[in-house]
């Protein structure tokens, strides 16, 4: 049966959502509180990524995250402050930074990317698109043999888990990526990845829903949800009342605020990322992580993007200065040609990732109501896994055949 639907939430996974259940045939419509066109999904490093199947709680962040709290350009950044919900965060933070929760997780991110990057791969084959895609993979660049003992050893379970993982040394980097005039000891080279445009594919994916009959409501704040019977019944914005049979959630960093409209709380916070573009030839043909840095590069359709660190500060959208420098300084330590300018820097600009505590995202319908799907809690993957949570949505409201096992993602797992 074909369902009226709200999606609140216009990023990469509110538009994903949007394009699978509009091919079901569901009536579907997009709420956001900006105009299509800011937020994290515009300025994110555009991977795909099922090299990234450690979760960020894994067993000495936290030790990390203390020392790095108090330098202001540490590649994470956690602001203390006297907040319950930043608190409660930090705690289930903790408890899911184990060995055993690490190696429960691993399974579940890795497929949930692999089936992300060939819906990526069949959108781009299908006539609905254009986009940038390319899959070159992804190079670990370390700087320090410490450094490069640590991402071989992921790089050697990434193996185990099926994925096509080298070890190269400086001289193989170099032959791989020659003009790019890298100053490292090594990387380790995950052939799994892809990397897009995010501009580019956003913008198509808008046109393309928009031909398909779905409705954007744009610059409109969803101020209130009406109960009835155990249903959301009305989505109250702050220009209009809407009625559905369904609502997906995925305001990301914004999720708590609207589900505690309805006394449902979901550990979220929001992460805090920059990013420098660089419109002139970087020669940088492949996308690699500064590891010792923690900046990611990404070769886009025209442009070079640098991006980088993760400052849990609350919702905000200030741009620090410091760490802005902080990404410039650490490409020009591993790329001996390339320099960022003054007015680079001053162009920076940031989104918030929502992050869970344990590293997994929230996807799946939750006990406190019935017709709610929530979908949010991507953090650094949210790019990544736009399709695929799309895809995991549109089978919950069509009851379908779920393509992954979501226990490891309910939105009501204990922490």
């Amino acid at each position: 049966m074909n369902k009226n639907i709200i999606v609140i939430g216009g990023g990469i996974i509110g538009l994903c959502s949007a394009y699978y259940l509009q091919k079901e045939g569901h009536q579907v419509t997009v709420i956001d509180k900006s105009n299509f066109s800011t937020g994290a999904s515009y300025v994110n490093a555009g991977y795909i990524t099922p090299s990234h199947f450690i979760p960020l709680a894994a067993p000495g962040m936290i030790a990390k995250g203390i020392k790095w709290m108090f330098n202001p350009v540490s590649p994470l950044y956690i602001k203390p402050r006297l907040d319950l919900d930043f608190l409660k965060w930090m705690w289930a933070f903790k408890k899911s930074a184990t060995a055993s929760k690490v190696e429960k997780a691993i399974k579940p991110i890795k497929d949930i990317n692999l089936l992300s990057r060939d819906l990526y791969e069949a959108m781009k084959a299908s006539n609905d698109f254009n986009f940038h895609y390319e899959r070159k993979g992804l190079l670990m660049c370390y700087k320090t043999d410490e450094v490069g003992e640590e991402e071989w050893k992921v790089g050697k379970r990434g193996i185990k888990e099926g994925l096509k993982v080298e070890n190269l040394s400086a001289n193989q980097v170099r032959k791989i990526e020659p003009k790019a005039n890298l100053n490292v000891k090594g990387a380790v080279y995950y052939h799994s990845d892809a990397h897009m445009t995010p501009n580019n594919f956003m913008e198509q994916m808008s046109d393309c829903l928009k031909r398909n009959g779905v409705a954007f409501y744009e610059k409109e704040k969803v101020e209130d949800i009406e109960i009835s019977n155990g249903n959301i019944s009305k989505v109250i914005t702050d220009k209009q009342e809407l009625t559905c049979d369904e609502v997906i959630l995925a305001a990301g960093s914004w999720s708590p605020l609207i589900t505690k409209k309805i006394g449902l709380k979901i550990p979220i916070q929001a992460g805090k990322g920059y990013r420098i573009n660089v419109n002139r030839e970087t020669n940088i043909t492949i996308p690699a992580i500064l590891c010792e840095a923690k900046v990611a590069v990404t070769p886009m359709d025209g442009f070079t993007r640098f991006a980088g660190t993760m400052e849990i500060a609350g919702i905000n959208h200030n741009i620090n200065p410091n760490r802005v420098s902080t990404i410039a300084n650490a490409v020009k330590s591993y790329y001996n040609s390339v320099e960022i300018t003054a007015e680079e820097e001053r162009e920076a600009d940031c989104g918030l990732r929502p992050c869970t505590p344990d590293g997994l995202p929230y996807i799946g319908k939750s006990s406190k109501c019935n017709n709610l799907t929530i979908a949010t809690g991507h953090a650094m993957m949210g790019w990544s896994l736009g399709p695929a949570t799309g895809k995991l949505v549109t089978e919950i409201i069509s009851n379908k055949k779920q393509s992954l096992d979501l226990l490891p993602f309910h939105p009501d797992r204990k922490f």
